[in-house]
């Protein structure tokens, strides 16, 4: 009996040792596995960022915030066609977004008139629902070209709001 019981505990010390190998093996693995590459952004017209809009099954859905596109494929159920925030993607929604509105009118990037109130709103959904949520996959042209499609000379990421070139570009 006496040896049995030696045996026994020889194979479950062996047992413990084979799973304890295994798990610093699979810590390791995890350790060193490189990072993804990012995901490259790019500049979207009015009408490319419209392609985006929900209405096509298994088509990505993106919506623009302050001029930052964001994949909100994740949120189907918000975003998707028939869903009840459609009207805000495939363009960008910022005022839409600063006044709560899904009102045609305030589906613009257009912030001009809106209350210190609206814009403190706008600013906290960017950051605490959008970036926090929903990858970055691009810019609105808006935000970086005049209309005639020259540079914005007075654009300058780091003088934008809340803005961080580390976490953005």
């Amino acid at each position: 009996m006496a040896g049995g019981s030696g045996r026994l505990l020889a194979l479950a010390l062996g047992c413990l040792a084979a799973v304890a190998a295994l798990a610093e093996q699979q810590q390791q693995q995890l350790r060193f596995k490189p990072a993804p590459a990012p995901t490259p952004v790019r500049l979207f017209t009015e009408s490319e960022l419209a392609r985006y809009s929900g209405q096509e099954e298994g088509q990505p859905i993106y919506m623009a915030v302050k001029g930052v596109v964001f994949d909100v494929t994740s949120g189907k159920e918000f975003y998707g066609k028939g869903a009840p925030y459609n009207a805000l993607v495939g363009k960008d929604s910022t005022r839409g977004v600063a006044k709560m509105s899904l009102d045609p009118e305030d589906l613009t990037h257009d912030t001009t008139g809106l209350t210190e109130e609206e814009l403190k709103s706008l600013d906290d959904i960017f950051n605490d629902v959008y970036k926090a949520k929903y990858p970055i996959v691009g810019y609105t042209s808006q935000r970086i070209l005049n209309e005639d499609g020259s540079p914005n000379q007075n654009f300058k990421p780091e003088d934008q709001p809340l803005f961080s070139i580390r976490d953005e570009f």
